[in-house]
């Protein structure tokens, strides 16, 4: 079986080919390794490899890997859906929130954030798909979003993120990355900020260079660096 420094070889290899056939800089793509369900000593090992951002899904479980880990260096990310109670175990924290969906959260992590001292950068989930399975604001919603967590004190709005429905051919999902770009472009037009936005989070272990090709700035992979999860 590989281990998780050949994966992560491989991973940036591919991350890397895939940037470069859009006509995009290599650097402008940000591997998120999804660590859930993982050990220390998995991420450990992928960070004696260079590996430096880590995706995490449980509010909880990030709270105790960044206290077992304590690597100054590690960026942490946040994926996962977040309840306002468990706020406080992220904001302040997390390098990134990608998964704000709503007013109430993002209200409840910049108040957290502040307390903490710091600003809490996000980003906006949108359900592109439309799954009622999923979370994520509507895109039509997403404009009014943008404007209002833009306004709050302690959060800095840094993009959009997205989780398309899944299909066996990954082509197939490249329409909802497309659809994730072209919103927040169109948003860039409304609010006449055309830096805006920067990051789209997008992308997973079978489909990321699709997302790639579509504009992803963060992609998040887990299988193919630490393998099915158990």
């Amino acid at each position: 079986m590989a281990s998780v420094t050949d994966n992560l070889a491989r991973v940036k290899e591919a991350i890397s080919a895939a940037a470069i056939r859009a006509g995009r800089d290599p650097g402008s793509v940000i591997l998120v390794a999804v660590s859930k369900r993982k050990s220390p000593a998995m991420v450990r090992e992928a960070i004696a490899a260079g590996q430096l951002d880590f995706g995490e899904n449980y509010a909880q479980e990030l709270r105790d890997k960044m206290r077992e880990i304590a690597d100054p260096r590690v960026r942490w990310h946040f994926i996962g859906s977040l309840q306002k109670n468990k706020v406080k175990y992220v904001a302040g924290k997390a390098y990134e929130v990608h998964t704000v969906d709503g007013l109430e959260l993002a209200r409840e992590i910049g108040a957290r954030a502040e307390r903490e001292g710091t600003r809490a950068r996000v980003m906006i989930e949108v359900n592109v798909g439309g799954e009622a399975s999923k979370s994520g604001v509507d895109p039509e919603a997403a404009a009014g979003l943008v404007e209002a967590v833009r306004g709050i004190a302690g959060v800095e709005l840094v993009g959009l993120m997205t989780m398309p429905p899944f299909e066996e051919d990954p082509a197939r999902e490249r329409p909802y990355y497309r659809a994730l770009r072209e919103l927040r472009d169109r948003i860039r037009t409304e609010i006449g900020e055309p830096a805006a936005l920067p990051e789209l989070s997008m992308g997973l272990s079978h489909d990321f260079t699709e997302a790639i090709a579509e504009g992803a700035t963060r992609v998040r992979i887990g299988t193919a660096i630490f393998g099915a999860r158990e």
